[in-house]
C-alpha cells in the first residue's frame, strides 16, 4: 500500500469514517489500489480510467452496505467477466443510533440498541437528566439541543444509522426532526400518542418542512405494534422497525395502524 493511501486509510479509521480500498490481487497491474471515503478524495488507481471508474462505482457501493469481498471485471471495467479480480476491504464504523430525549425510555432503547451493535449517543438540552450515570451503556451523553447537535453531526449519518427523537415535547421535536431531515439518515422515529404525533405534524407544517419528506421518512408513532407495555418491550418494537426499514420489509408500524399504542 502506497505512503499516501496508508495514511488516508488510518486517518479515517482514527476518525471512524468509513472507508475501502479496492486492490488488484489477479490480472492486470497486480497490487495497485484506490481508496474511497467519506470525506476522502479518490487516491490511486488500477492502471486503467475505465476499470477505475466501474471499481469506484462498486466500492462506494459495497462501502454504503459495509461489505467486503472479491469482485471480477474485464479488462476495461466489464460485467461478467473474470480477467481482473479486485479485493474490496470495506471498513463501515458501527452504525450510529441518536436518541434525543433524556427520558424513561431512553435506557431501555440505549441497553437494546447495544445489543444491536449500534454505537449510541443520547442527546438532550436539560443538564440534569442528560447524564452518564443515568444511561451508563451509552457510549456518548450529549448535553444540547437536540438540533443543534445534528448541525454538528448530520454529515456523517447514512443509511445504516437511526434517529429516535423521544422527547414528547414539541420545542425539542419539531426542530430536530427537522434536521434529521436534512440528513441522510436511514431511519427516523419520534415517540408520543396519536395525538401527540397529530399536533407535531401539525407545527412541522407551521414551521415549513417539506411534509412530502416527513410522510416518506418519519416514522410516528415510533416502532411496530407488537403489544408492549414496559421500556424494554417499547425498546424492542423501537429497533425492530429500525430493522424492518433498513431491509425493506413489511412490518406492522405503529405510524400506519389505528388504536392504542405500546
Amino acid at each position: 500500500m502506497s505512503e499516501s493511501i496508508y495514511e488516508l486509510w488510518r486517518a479515517a479509521v482514527n476518525d471512524h469514517r468509513p472507508v475501502a480500498i479496492a486492490t488488484m490481487i489477479e490480472g492486470g497491474n497486480v497490487g495497485s489500489k484506490v481508496i474511497v471515503g467519506d470525506g476522502i478524495e479518490i487516491t490511486g488507481t488500477l492502471g486503467d480510467a475505465d476499470l477505475d471508474r466501474v471499481v469506484i462505482r462498486d466500492t462506494v457501493g459495497e462501502l454504503a452496505g459495509g461489505r467486503s469481498g472479491v469482485r471480477h471485471y474485464g479488462p476495461h471495467g466489464e460485467a461478467r467477466e473474470d480477467a481482473i479480480s479486485i479485493f474490496i476491504e470495506s471498513f463501515a464504523p458501527p452504525p450510529h443510533m441518536l436518541i434525543f430525549g433524556a427520558v424513561d425510555f431512553t435506557g431501555a432503547l440505549v441497553k437494546v440498541a447495544k445489543v444491536m451493535g449500534y454505537r449510541v449517543t443520547v442527546c438532550d438540552a436539560r443538564e440534569v437528566f442528560a447524564t452518564k450515570r443515568r444511561f451508563p451503556s451509552a457510549d456518548e451523553v450529549v448535553v444540547d439541543w437536540p438540533h443543534r447537535h445534528l448541525e454538528k453531526v448530520g454529515h456523517r449519518l447514512g443509511q445504516r444509522d437511526a434517529v429516535c427523537v423521544l422527547t414528547h415535547d414539541h420545542k425539542f421535536d419539531v426542530p430536530a426532526i427537522q434536521a434529521a431531515l436534512a440528513t441522510e439518515v436511514g431511519y427516523l422515529g419520534a415517540m408520543g400518542s396519536r395525538r401527540t404525533c397529530a399536533e407535531r405534524l401539525e407545527r412541522l407544517a407551521d414551521a415549513g418542512a417539506d411534509m412530502e419528506q416527513v410522510d416518506e421518512r418519519l416514522h410516528a408513532p415510533i416502532g411496530l405494534d407488537l403489544g408492549g407495555r414496559t421500556p424494554e418491550e417499547t425498546a424492542i418494537a423501537i429497533c425492530a422497525e429500525v430493522i424492518a426499514s433498513r431491509t425493506g420489509r413489511v412490518s406492522a408500524s405503529l405510524s400506519d395502524t389505528t388504536g392504542s399504542i405500546h
